[in-house]
């Protein structure tokens, strides 16, 4: 198996994993601002904070992506430690 092979297998296991948790987090609108934070937080870059992470994940609409990722950290009424006990039974 070649180290793309393995790559590719990695990446299609955490694309399952952040899509189990994104339905899981109780609301359609949840799922994309979730999934470009996941993708924000791996891609590369020294800041990890909002508005640097918008910049790296939607270059074309940082203002957009931005207020997306801030409503989701900071405003949404999302529980994804509870979410991911509900999806994969784990946890207390």
């Amino acid at each position: 198996m070649g180290l793309e092979t393995k790559a590719g297998g990695s990446e299609s296991r955490f694309a399952a994993y952040v899509e189990a948790i994104a339905s899981a987090l109780g609301h359609a609108d949840r799922a994309a601002p979730f999934q470009s934070y996941c993708a924000g937080l791996l891609l590369p870059g020294d800041r990890k904070s909002v508005e640097p992470m918008a910049a790296r994940v939607q270059p074309a609409r940082v203002q957009a992506a931005h207020q997306s990722l801030h409503h989701f950290v900071a405003k949404s009424q999302h529980h994804v430690a509870g979410a991911t006990r509900r999806r994969f039974g784990c946890g207390s």
